[in-house]
């Protein structure tokens, strides 16, 4: 056996030094190969509201913003569970620091200094209702000073009805409301204008013969999600879920959640609303009711844009323009995907 020399050991070592130097650089990539890198999921959000039906509530019961406020966390994987509290503890709950927000809540500055707001994605409007016949043609509340007026209960319906002019007669419900208007224990009842428009889709011999509806919002307020600027990622929540609202109309995931047939929406952002069916088989007539997501201030300067049709994933900027293909009546049978839970049922 021959022993190494000087340059034999030499050029081992190089060699050595070599192959360590390759491993070393090597090894990253191999590490990189071998965990993936992941993005961590978002903790749950623990989230507060009122029972504040039609649009919040316990589950089973109508809750039409819980229920789209939830629809778009799906499609961003954030896990939430909402705590029902009574009118009074709702804000002390939510500036509490307890929960991490609401997933309906109306602004004012003590609120926005602790929360993060999202962009609205519902309206409440209010409309006066009467009997067949009677006058709605009221634009403030002061108009129905004397006048008795049906509110429900519990409902959260702003500092400004406790000196409007009418006389409050508390009902226990929508349904309640209804029934005293109809039995002329009272003169009116207001109701939030998504409420109105289920009437009418659901009832329109009943509605059309029996009950007068005022076209002015006699009470406005916008919807919103808010976050808890002291969660991390409130603005990344918040972000996401602005994304998903324009989607969510034009795949008719209002439309389901909200119980109605057409809607009227900016849907392809380019600040002109359109009105925007159920479905692609929109009916061989130009819609004469639509529920309008949000209302515009008019401006005297300025014409009235009017709205386009949203069909098939395009705009049409008319009915005449409408392919004769989406003008086919729609099948009367229940849409599956709608929750029965969320519907009313009158008794006229």
């Amino acid at each position: 056996m021959r022993s190494f020399g000087l340059r034999d050991r030499r050029g081992w070592w190089t060699a050595a030094a070599i192959l360590a130097l390759c491993c070393c650089a090597l090894w990253p990539i191999a590490a990189a190969q071998t965990s993936p890198q992941t993005t961590p999921p978002t903790a749950p959000l623990t989230l507060v509201s009122t029972a504040w039906p039609p649009f919040t509530n316990a589950r089973g019961q109508p809750r039409f913003a819980l229920d789209l406020v939830e629809a778009a966390f799906g499609r961003i994987h954030v896990a939430s569970k909402t705590t029902i509290v009574s009118a009074p503890q709702f804000t002390p709950s939510l500036l509490s620091g307890l929960f991490h927000g609401s997933a309906a809540a109306w602004k004012d500055p003590e609120r926005e200094r602790a929360l993060i707001f999202s962009q609205p994605y519902l309206e409440n409007r209010l409309v006066l209702v009467g009997r067949h016949g009677a006058d709605v043609s009221a634009a403030t509340l002061a108009a129905l000073k004397g006048k008795r007026v049906a509110i429900v209960d519990g409902y959260s319906y702003g500092d400004t009805i406790d000196t409007a002019g009418p006389v409050w007669v508390r009902s226990r419900s929508e349904e309640d409301s209804l029934t005293q208007l109809l039995k002329s224990a009272v003169d009116y009842t207001l109701m939030d204008e998504l409420v109105v428009n289920y009437i009418v889709n659901n009832y329109p011999a009943q509605s059309d013969a029996r009950l007068q509806i005022g076209s002015t919002a006699l009470l406005t307020r916008e919807l919103y999600l808010a976050v808890a600027r002291s969660r991390p990622d409130a603005d990344s929540i918040v972000e996401r879920f602005n994304a998903q609202l324009r989607g969510m109309i034009a795949d008719r995931t209002y439309h389901r959640l909200l119980h109605v047939n057409w809607i009227r929406a900016d849907v392809d952002g380019d600040g002109v609303p359109e009105y925007v069916p159920l479905n692609d088989r929109a009916g061989p007539a130009e819609p004469t009711n639509a529920y309008t997501l949000f209302t515009t201030p008019s401006s005297a300067s300025e014409p009235p844009v009017k709205p386009g049709f949203y069909l098939g994933g395009n705009v049409y900027n008319d009915w005449a323009s409408v392919p004769e293909n989406y003008k086919v009546s729609n099948s009367d049978k229940p849409d599956p995907r709608r929750s029965s839970a969320s519907i009313f049922k009158f008794t006229w």
